[in-house]
């Protein structure tokens, strides 16, 4: 059966990126005319490039989630090229050296604005688009909001104080807002989260791979032995679940994070 997504509109935020590249590309695969909201206006149009050459309808917009008056620009931007948007995938993200901590680090000497940095960038990321895009929702009573958390929020690991607290935040966000918006503008709109496990990707190629040998760190061996798939995702295994949760297949799914995580949070380690 088909996803219905053909001709919907979508905004997904860090679409520049591996993950959120991957769910742009297979939102346009659909049929979904997808803006590609990224920090990076150059990583942006790569992808916005990439979807036209696949026969996609795709655009591209630089924005710093994190400021309003960027949404708001973007927004203004999207809006310009399509009559509406049924669809939002907050996709940006990342972490900072300086917000976790390591043997020469402590937590007690991590710095207040690296720390809100991380916040902002993996909590408020989500909530200034949900408010600008969500107001058109609420106005058609209809609309998906997808987050992309992650499952430290769920399972807090150690080291990545400020990167876990933020995604918890944003878990819980998550099933505050698809409450708000199903009770106060009506239940045809959704809200969900899904939950990645540990994915190699630039952002996190510091902590998981040895610069010098190019094997994995300690760090990521001691991963691996509770992970029961027993290797990491690749980006692309998001995509699925992502498809699902947008798509009128889940219609009866609001407040959820969705785990995909190779079972690391099923895993108690005995």
């Amino acid at each position: 059966m088909e996803l219905g997504l053909m001709g919907k509109r979508a905004i997904v935020t860090g679409g520049g990126g591996a993950i959120c590249g991957a769910i742009a590309r297979a939102l346009a695969s659909e049929g979904v005319s997808v803006a590609i909201w990224d920090l990076s206006y150059e990583s942006a149009a790569a992808r916005e490039t990439e979807i036209l050459a696949e026969g996609g309808d795709a655009l591209a917009a630089r924005c710093d989630v994190t400021v309003k008056e960027s949404v708001d620009e973007a927004l203004a931007l999207t809006m310009s090229r399509f009559p509406t948007v049924d669809i939002l995938v907050n996709g940006a993200g990342g972490s900072r050296k300086e917000a976790t901590t390591t043997d020469d680090l402590e937590f007690f000497d991590l710095g207040v604005q690296d720390m809100k940095k991380v916040v902002d960038l993996n909590y408020m990321s989500s909530v200034i688009p949900s408010q600008a895009v969500g107001r058109l929702f609420a106005r058609r009573k209809l609309g998906v909001i997808l987050n992309i958390s992650s499952i430290v929020g769920i399972k807090p690991i150690t080291r990545s104080v400020s990167y876990c607290n933020a995604k918890a935040a944003l878990n819980n966000f998550t099933q505050w807002l698809a409450v708000h918006m199903a009770t106060r503008y009506g239940t045809g709109i959704r809200v969900n989260a899904i939950a990645p496990g540990f994915m190699l990707t630039d952002q996190n190629r510091f902590l998981l791979v040895d610069e010098k040998s190019g094997g994995f760190t300690p760090r990521t061996i001691q991963i691996l032995q509770h992970v029961p798939m027993q290797r990491l995702g690749e980006p692309e295994e998001i995509v699925g679940a992502a498809l699902w949760l947008v798509s009128d297949w889940a219609r009866f799914v609001t407040g959820a994070v969705v785990p995909v995580d190779g079972g690391f949070t099923a895993n108690s380690g005995v």
